[in-house]
């Protein structure tokens, strides 16, 4: 396995990731990427959606965070309604 390649911009901006490249990080047609451009390096990170035990980390935690900090679940669907007549 090569630590690099390298690769060519097209005249509408379009660049190729090698092969090799994509079959080890399993990028697929779609793949989405943060780019991040700073002198004479550009990066580029996937973006990947959460996967399920992330949401429910998430939710575990702000359930936490809302029990600490003494909100009931009245506070929130007053909260909702108040925003949504904002709207």
């Amino acid at each position: 396995m090569k630590d690099f390649a390298t690769t060519k911009m097209s005249s509408k901006g379009q660049v190729v990731i090698p092969e090799e490249v994509r079959k080890r990080l399993g990028l697929k047609a779609g793949s989405q990427f943060v780019v991040v451009g700073d002198k004479d390096t550009v990066i580029l990170k996937v973006v990947a959606p959460p996967s399920m035990d992330d949401l429910d980390h998430l939710i575990k935690e702000a359930q936490k965070q809302a029990r600490q900090a003494g909100l009931k679940q009245s506070d929130i669907s007053g909260a909702i309604t108040r925003v949504r007549k904002h709207r």
